[in-house]
C-alpha cells in the first residue's frame, strides 16, 4: 500500500497579511499530481485542515474541491482534526463521506475504531486520532493527570486494544501533537497545558507508521514516526524548511520505505540583516529581489522612509525590524535631568533613542507635544514664540 502523508494545510491562512489561498490551491494541484503519478492508494491528513474554527467560505470550498478530486483520482483519504479545526464543523457529514472513500475522524469517542483499507496483503488499520484537549477528555476518559501525554497515552491504549484483536495487522496512526525531539517554528499555536506540551516518541511504539501533524517542519523521529510539516511556510522562522509530503510504502509486514516529495515553493523566504545602504547596494542579494523578505536594519540612526526604499529593490518586503548598533538606551545622567525643562528632557530622550538629535522640525513638534500635555498653560509653553499653535503646526507639515 502506498500512502501520502501530509498535514497542517491551514486553508485560509494569511502570511503577514498576504493571502495564501491561491498558493494553497496550487499545493492541492500538486497533491493530485503526486497521487496520480505515484499511484497513491491513501492520502492521510494529520490535522489542521483549516486555520481557524470558523473558516472563510473560500477555504471551505477549496477543501471540498480537493477532497472530491482526490476521491475521483482513486485515492482514499483519511483525515483527522487538529487544534485549529472545529471538530464538530470539520466532522459534519463524515458518515456520508465514508461511502465516497473520504474518512474524516474528529470525535474523541471513536478513538480505537479504525478505518480498515485493504491491499493485496490484507487490511491496514488506520487509526485517526483527532487533536485531544486534555481538559475535554480528562473526565470522560478518567485520565490520571491533566496533560497531553496522559490524553495521547490513553488514546494509544485504545488503539492497541483494537490491534490486539487483529493479530498481524499493519497499522497507521494519525496524531496531532507536539512530540519530544523536535524544534517548533513560530507559526504553530501553543498547545501547552500547565507549561507542558510534549509527549514522548515511545507513545507510538508498535505501530507500522505514525503520521504526525502540528509542527510545521518535517521531522524524522524514528523510521516509523514522522512529521510531514506544513505544505507552505507560514512564518519567517520556516525560511530554511523543505516543504512537502512523505510517500510511505507498506509491505506485507510493515513499513518498507519513506521518500520525501517536495512541494512547489510559490515564493522563497529571505531574512536579511545589515545597514540599509548595504542591503540596497549588495549585488549578492539580487537572488532575493523576488522573495518575501524580513529585513533587520542595524543602522546606528534609524533611516527615514526605510520600508519604501527597501521595497524599491525588494518589492515583497513584509517585515521591517530595527536593531541599532548604537548603545542601548539607559537612564539619563543626573546632571542632565536636574532642574531641566520638559522639552529638553524629551529632546535628550529622542537623541539617546535614535543616536542622533531630532531635526529642527522634529524638535518643534516635540515641543508642541510637551506643551499640549502641560496642565498649567503658563509653564514651559510656546505661546510666546507662536501665539497660534494650530497655525504653527500647519507650517510644519
Amino acid at each position: 500500500m502506498r500512502i501520502l502523508h501530509t498535514s497542517d494545510w491551514h486553508l485560509g491562512r494569511s502570511f503577514h497579511r498576504e493571502g495564501m489561498l491561491t498558493h494553497q490551491a496550487a499545493f492541492a494541484d500538486h497533491l493530485l499530481e503526486v497521487v496520480v503519478s505515484e499511484r497513491v492508494d491513501v492520502v492521510v491528513v494529520a490535522g489542521d485542515v483549516y486555520d481557524r474554527a470558523l473558516p472563510q467560505v473560500d477555504a471551505v470550498r477549496l477543501a471540498s474541491e480537493t477532497l472530491a478530486r482526490l476521491s475521483a483520482a482513486g485515492a482514499k483519504v483519511v483525515l483527522s482534526s487538529g487544534n485549529h479545526d472545529s471538530a464538530h464543523r470539520l466532522g459534519f457529514g463524515s458518515e456520508l463521506m465514508d461511502a465516497a472513500g473520504v474518512f474524516i475522524r474528529t470525535d474523541a469517542a471513536r478513538v480505537g475504531t479504525p478505518v480498515l483499507l485493504p491491499d493485496e496483503h490484507g487490511p491496514v488499520a488506520f487509526h485517526a486520532i483527532p487533536y485531544l484537549d486534555p481538559d475535554t477528555v480528562r473526565e470522560p476518559w478518567e485520565l490520571p493527570g491533566r496533560s497531553h501525554e496522559a490524553a495521547l497515552t490513553e488514546a494509544m491504549r485504545r488503539v492497541r486494544a483494537d490491534l490486539e484483536r487483529r493479530p498481524g495487522i499493519r497499522s497507521v496512526v494519525l496524531a496531532h501533537a507536539f512530540v519530544a525531539g523536535c524544534e517548533p517554528s513560530e507559526s504553530e499555536r501553543d498547545i501547552s497545558v500547565g507549561g507542558v506540551s510534549m509527549v514522548p516518541t515511545s507513545v507510538f511504539d508498535g505501530v507500522s507508521y505514525a503520521a504526525l501533524g502540528h509542527l510545521h517542519g518535517r521531522h524524522t523521529l524514528t523510521e516509523a514516526v514522522r512529521y510531514s510539516g506544513s505544505p507552505l511556510a507560514y512564518s519567517f522562522s520556516e525560511a530554511t524548511h523543505r516543504k512537502g509530503s512523505w510517500l510511505v510504502d507498506l509491505g506485507p509486514t510493515g513499513l518498507t520505505a519513506a521518500e520525501w516529495v517536495d512541494a512547489p515553493v510559490p515564493r522563497p523566504l529571505a531574512r536579511l540583516r545589515g545597514d540599509l545602504e548595504a542591503l540596497l547596494a549588495d549585488p549578492a542579494l539580487a537572488a532575493h529581489e523576488s522573495s518575501w523578505v524580513h529585513a533587520t536594519l542595524t543602522d546606528a540612526v534609524r533611516p527615514q522612509q526605510a520600508m519604501e526604499r527597501l521595497r524599491r529593490r525588494f518589492p515583497h518586503t513584509l517585515v521591517l525590524a530595527f536593531e541599532s548598533t548604537a548603545p542601548r538606551l539607559g537612564r539619563l545622567d543626573a546632571d542632565r535631568t536636574h532642574v531641566r525643562r520638559d522639552r529638553d528632557l524629551v529632546r535628550d530622550f529622542m537623541t539617546e533613542l535614535r543616536g542622533a538629535a531630532p531635526s529642527e522640525v522634529e524638535a518643534r513638534l516635540l515641543d508642541l507635544a510637551v506643551d499640549a500635555c502641560c496642565e498649567d498653560p503658563d509653564v514651559d509653553t510656546l505661546l510666546s514664540e507662536a501665539p497660534d499653535q494650530a497655525d504653527f503646526a500647519e507650517t510644519l507639515f
